[in-house]
């Protein structure tokens, strides 16, 4: 899955844990994105079994996004929280500096990060 197609799972997660309910302009505003933008990146996530569509066009997580929604989330906290403790920076620029590179780090390293953390 590309970088943008995790975006957007990440941001359905987070608006769906606050407000309840997804729909594309929400996602639109959340992630400064134009609205068609977000349309043809929905049908994309529909195609590939991540979403579905709901009544009134909300959108929905399938099983298989919501795990993939959390696995992302779940990496960019622990960078967050990692990049804070060990370079001491604020935490709006560990969030946009864990935002990059949760995409492409490795499992192995993500695991050694969790025992890093759990011990300090």
């Amino acid at each position: 899955m590309y970088e943008s197609g995790e975006d957007y799972l990440e941001a359905i997660l987070i608006i769906k844990n606050k407000n309840g309910s997804v729909r594309s302009v929400d996602i639109a505003k959340h992630l400064g994105f134009s609205k068609p933008s977000v349309s043809r990146a929905m049908s994309i996530l529909e195609k590939d079994g991540y979403i579905e569509f709901g009544s009134g066009n909300m959108i929905n997580l399938t099983s298989k996004g919501q795990e993939k929604a959390e696995d992302i989330y779940a990496r960019h906290q622990l960078l967050t929280k990692f990049l804070v403790k060990i370079t001491g920076v604020s935490e709006d620029q560990a969030e946009e500096n864990a935002c990059r590179v949760e995409h492409v780090i490795d499992a192995d390293i993500v695991q050694g990060i969790k025992r890093f953390m759990s011990k300090n």
